[in-house]
């Protein structure tokens, strides 16, 4: 047999092994900006698509001539294969697509700034960023507290806080003290379960859960609590990171001295413990105290509260933390003058039961802290109010509907019943999105992705034939991306992963970010980028049964024919 030396296209015109090659067209599906090569591979795949077609229609009827003219022997096959495996891979090492900008405002819906009047802010991790030292700060005290006022063993003073141990978003099932991360469709990633600082084996788990699927009835209720009968609690919470940490470290603890232990009950006393840590004000006096240390400034909060101020915007602020911990912030992030720009100021206002409790009415706090008793008839510029309710606010303010948008961090606490029940547009705030964007730029997850797709899509289309040797062959490259996999978890975090997806699906964490939030971004200064005629389009990615015939976008990268310097850029 003469050597093998046709192009890619070219030798599946003269061979049977695709049953659908236009389908490999979508092997880069996952990567929104198409390359040159990448759109010269959609055109050559399928126009031969139904030369493939029609020729693998002729071999399965039974055509022995024409089963002898492709594959003499199965070495041929298993060279033919193996041809197609080494051309694909060489040309996705060439593969290049555009960076994505950090600081884009991303889309889940359709949302212009021109209709919005009235801007509202959280303000932890929203208006005010706080360092590491600050996660550090929470588990060292409520370690602490589990000791001293919980009566745990001495030796957990040894643990230290982890910095990149635990992400947000993960599923913590109390009744097994086992901390785990879960996709859209409730299942559980293998390879993310962890039973206090190790992982637990697949076999484990798929034993433990009769297989890897999360029933609805045990996962957590819709704010991502453990209660009535949810046996799972989620964490979405950018301070619940101390909180994971501490439970994987005391479990940890407990099993490597052989201590027999209630899983329930170490999960009520962390919480227990952390609550204190914020409820009791240790963490509010230690911030207030050396707030260079805790505070990030650089994230431009007051750049963005001058620049709506300035276009005439109305601004409010809804907090869960009081107010003098929030006057010390903002008075460091913004200065002293800084209630001046906000039309309402909300503290300790017990979000999202803010959001649903109609009985809680607004009380007036001075200066000094001390509450007043008289009742609220209108919500004043300058004032501080404290606690109410969404219902009263809505009242008092007349700001309703589409023409509000409220900006915070959690993504049940903040902004679902904002969207599902009020109507306000909901912009969530995701400072894990630099690190993850940083890393996807990077040529080595590029090539790693690009592979990976492409390697899927040749098992994909190869697996339809069942001799012997195509089978062995197949199963090599099955037995790759399964290698292949882990690493695209591990270059985002070692434990657990990308914050946004579990292997191809994405993460339920992502699942309610895009159904909660209109926008999201990594920080508030990202607003510095556009205009306030700007429109946010979602990219209309097809969906399964879709062909993609439009041409796509993606917000936050150059294109091969970029727009001119703008209307909607400042």
């Amino acid at each position: 047999m003469a050597p093998f030396s046709l192009t890619l296209p070219s030798f599946l015109k003269h061979t049977g092994f695709l049953q659908k090659a236009s389908g490999f067209c979508n092997v880069f599906q996952g990567f929104p900006h198409r390359t040159s090569r990448y759109r010269m591979w959609k055109r050559d795949f399928r126009a031969v698509s139904r030369e493939v077609g029609e020729l693998l229609s002729h071999h399965q009827s039974g055509a022995k001539n024409y089963a002898a003219s492709v594959c003499s022997s199965s070495s041929d096959v298993t060279e033919r294969l193996w041809s197609v495996y080494n051309e694909t891979k060489r040309q996705t090492e060439v593969t290049s697509i555009s960076a994505v900008d950090p600081d884009t405002i991303f889309a889940n819906n359709e949302m212009s700034l021109r209709d919005i009047e009235i801007y509202g802010f959280d303000y932890d991790y929203t208006l005010a960023f706080y360092s590491s030292h600050l996660h550090t700060l929470i588990f060292n005290i409520a370690r602490d507290i589990l000791v001293t006022n919980h009566r745990y063993p001495e030796g957990l003073r040894k643990y230290e806080y982890i910095p990149n141990f635990a992400v947000r978003g993960l599923h913590y099932d109390v009744q097994k003290a086992l901390l785990m991360k879960i996709d859209a469709f409730h299942y559980i990633q293998l390879g993310t379960v962890y039973r206090g600082l190790h992982p637990v084996s697949d076999e484990e788990v798929i034993a433990m859960y009769e297989g890897c699927h999360v029933p609805l009835e045990i996962m957590s209720d819709f704010y991502g609590k453990s209660s009535h009968g949810h046996t799972m609690k989620q964490f979405m919470d950018i301070f619940s990171l101390p909180e994971m940490t501490l439970l994987s470290c005391v479990n940890d603890f407990f099993m490597k001295h052989n201590i027999d232990y209630e899983p329930v009950h170490l999960y009520k006393d962390v919480k227990e413990a952390i609550r204190d840590v914020h409820v009791k004000g240790i963490m509010y006096r230690a911030v207030e105290a050396d707030i260079e240390k805790y505070i990030c400034y650089g994230e431009q909060s007051h750049a963005v509260l001058k620049k709506l101020s300035a276009h005439g915007k109305k601004m409010f602020l809804i907090t869960n933390s009081p107010f003098d911990f929030v006057d010390r912030g903002m008075s460091y992030i913004v200065g002293k003058d800084w209630r001046d720009l906000f039309d309402v100021v909300i503290v300790q206002a017990d979000k999202p039961g803010f959001f649903n409790d109609r009985r809680k009415p607004f009380r007036r706090v001075t200066d000094k802290g001390a509450l007043l008793w008289d009742r609220i008839h209108r919500l004043e510029k300058g004032q501080i109010y404290k606690q109410g309710n969404l219902y009263e606010f809505l009242r008092l303010t007349g700001w309703r509907g589409s023409k509000v948008l409220y900006f915070g961090d959690h993504i049940y606490s903040d902004l679902a019943d904002l969207t599902l029940k009020h109507g306000w547009r909901t912009g969530a705030i995701i400072p894990e999105l630099r690190k993850e964007i940083k890393i996807m730029n990077t040529q080595q997850y590029v090539h790693m992705m690009t592979w990976l797709q492409a390697l899927t899509g040749l098992i994909e289309q190869m697996q339809v034939h069942r001799d012997a040797a195509s089978q062995a062959v197949v199963e090599e490259w099955i037995k790759e991306r399964e290698a292949m996999r882990p690493q695209t978890k591990d270059i985002f975090n070692a434990q657990f992963g990308s914050l946004f997806r579990t292997y191809h699906n994405p993460t339920y964490f992502s699942r309610r970010l895009s159904r909660f939030a209109d926008i999201y971004m990594a920080s508030i200064s990202c607003l510095l980028n556009y205009d306030f005629q700007h429109t946010f389009f979602p990219r209309r990615t097809p969906l399964q049964h879709e062909s993609p015939f439009w041409p796509e976008h993606s917000p936050g990268s150059d294109t091969s024919s970029p727009a001119p310097q703008d209307q909607s850029r400042v």
